[in-house]
């Protein structure tokens, strides 16, 4: 029998601008080196499912962070912070891209690090990590989970978010895994089909998946849209991916 254990804490870092926020991160015990996997929350916020995501990770031989994007609306609860940040207009990219590249920064500076750090992103963090492995140093592979806003019309933009991630396609720097529901609307199949064809044009490597029965968040586990085929086919890919490129 193997021994398991892992250790999970709140850690602090210097997010966009030098702002000091809170993350989660969860890892093996021992010397490592472990790769690195960070987290970005759905919008529903850094909640207790998006930790136990950690965990999973963690569970699997990952040194995972989860940095709390929403840490600065200053709410009691998640769901109040995710609710503050919808009535602003969504999540700021420049802000949210400067506290993920905290996030890759902090695991790169641990000394049980593999060396190797992926990106993992869920409904509008799906998008985010979209952005990130186009604009961000640092990662080596990255997974988009039903990111809506990828694909974008131009009067959807707005100050907050002012580029559709999928015009830096060509600057992604690393392979990306994404994953879609049949049944969603955003990102719809024909968001996916456009993403894939820009990923296509520009030479990139990715791998895409569109599952049958499912739709907007079948991963999420606490809600109501959670699809057990569809995300335990998911989790088998998304270590797949991770294990080929981060170990």
């Amino acid at each position: 029998m193997t021994y398991e254990s892992q250790l999970a804490e709140t850690v602090y870092l210097h997010g966009h601008e030098g702002n000091r926020i809170d993350a989660y991160l969860a890892r093996p015990l021992g010397a490592g080196p472990f790769p690195g996997v960070v987290v970005i929350h759905h919008m529903p916020g850094w909640d207790a499912a998006t930790k136990e995501i950690g965990r999973r990770f963690a569970h699997h031989g990952y040194a995972t962070l989860v940095p709390n994007l929403h840490f600065r609306e200053g709410k009691a609860t998640s769901d109040e912070n995710s609710a503050s940040i919808r009535a602003a207009g969504g999540m700021p990219d420049a802000r949210t891209m400067g506290d993920v590249q905290a996030a890759i920064d902090y695991l790169r500076d641990v000394p049980y690090l593999n060396g190797k750090v992926g990106v993992i992103g869920y409904c509008s963090g799906g998008r985010q990590a979209y952005l990130a492995g186009c604009t961000l140093k640092g990662i080596d592979a990255v997974i988009s989970c039903y990111g809506g806003g990828v694909v974008a019309k131009p009067e959807d933009l707005t100050p907050r978010q002012p580029v559709a991630p999928i015009d830096l396609t060509p600057q992604l720097q690393c392979p990306l895994l994404g994953f879609f529901g049949v049944e969603d609307t955003r990102p719809s199949l024909a968001d996916a089909a456009i993403t894939e064809d820009a990923l296509k044009k520009h030479g990139k490597t990715y791998e895409f998946h569109r599952y049958e029965n499912a739709g907007h968040a079948f991963f999420a586990v606490d809600r109501p849209q959670y699809r057990v085929q569809a995300a335990a086919d998911g989790w088998k890919k998304v270590f797949a991916w991770f294990e080929k490129y981060l170990r």
